[in-house]
C-alpha cells in the first residue's frame, strides 16, 4: 500500500523515477508535480513512499519497479527454439544470452522463424506485452511463394477464418515481389504462417522486425544487446 506520510517505510516514488531512467532526482521531482505520476491510480504527491505491490505510472504507462530488472532484444536464428530448456536438445533461446540474471523469453517464435524476441526477468512487463488486451503490434516480414495481390490483402486486413476462429484484422502490403510485411498483434500459434496459408501465400521463410516500438537492424542472427532504458520506457508506454 502506497505511504505518503514521512515514515521510512517504502522508497520514495521521484527515487524509483530516476532509478527508472526518467532523469535526475529533480526532474522526476518535477514529473510529480505536473501531476504525470499516479500510485495505485491516484496521482502522487511529492516525497510519497511504494511499498512492494503498489503500482506506479507515469503518463498512464505502468512503471517497473523491480532494481535488478533487465530486458534484452535478440535476433533469433532457425533452428532455435523459444524456450528456456529443450528436453530433445535442440538449442534455445536462453543459451545465447547471459546466464545471470536469468531471463525468458517474451512470447514465442516458431523454431523456424527469425526475427526480434525480447527476454526479460520483469515479468509483468513480459505479461503485459503478450495479453492481446494491449494490443502490442508485431511485424513480419514474409517471403511468400508467389506475390500477394489486392484480394488477398484485403482478406489480411479484414481477418482470417483459421480453424481456431477468424483473425483480428492485419496490416497487410506486399513491397516487392514474394514479399509480404504483415502486422498483427495476437499470439496464435504459428499464426501469420497459417495466415498466409489461408489466403494461398506459403511461407518459405519468416522474420520478426518488429515489436511495438523497438526494432532495430544492426543486430546479427545470433547477436544481442540490452535495451536502453528509454526503449524500456517506450515499452512500458506501449502497454500503458
Amino acid at each position: 500500500m502506497v505511504n505518503n506520510s514521512d515514515t521510512e517505510e517504502g522508497e520514495r516514488v521521484q527515487k524509483i523515477l530516476a532509478r527508472a531512467g526518467f532523469g535526475s532526482r529533480r526532474a522526476c521531482e518535477e514529473l510529480v508535480r505536473d501531476q504525470r505520476v499516479a500510485i495505485n491510480g491516484t496521482v502522487a504527491q511529492l516525497g510519497a513512499r511504494l511499498s512492494p505491490g503498489d503500482e506506479l505510472r507515469v503518463d498512464g504507462a505502468v512503471i517497473s519497479m523491480l532494481p535488478d530488472a533487465i530486458t534484452y532484444l535478440l535476433n533469433k536464428p532457425s533452428d532455435v527454439v523459444t524456450t528456456a530448456s529443450d528436453p530433445q536438445g535442440r538449442p534455445t533461446v536462453v543459451e545465447l544470452v547471459p546466464t545471470s540474471p536469468r531471463v525468458f523469453p517474451v512470447g514465442r517464435l516458431d523454431m523456424d522463424t527469425e526475427g526480434l524476441l525480447l527476454m526479460t526477468n520483469d515479468g509483468e512487463m513480459a505479461n503485459r506485452l503478450t495479453h492481446p488486451s494491449f494490443g502490442v503490434e508485431k511485424e513480419y516480414l514474409a517471403h511468400v511463394s508467389g506475390t500477394p495481390g489486392r484480394a488477398a490483402l484485403r482478406q489480411l486486413r479484414e481477418g482470417v477464418e483459421l480453424d481456431d476462429g477468424l483473425t483480428a484484422p492485419a496490416k497487410a502490403s506486399s513491397p516487392g515481389q514474394g514479399l509480404l510485411r504483415i502486422t498483427i498483434h495476437e499470439g496464435r500459434n504459428r499464426q501469420v504462417r497459417r495466415m498466409c496459408d489461408a489466403v494461398g501465400f506459403p511461407v518459405k521463410r519468416l522474420v520478426r522486425v518488429r515489436i511495438g516500438p523497438i526494432a532495430d537492424r544492426t543486430i546479427k542472427p545470433g547477436q544481442w544487446r540490452q535495451l536502453s532504458m528509454s526503449e524500456v520506457i517506450d515499452l512500458q508506454r506501449a502497454t500503458a
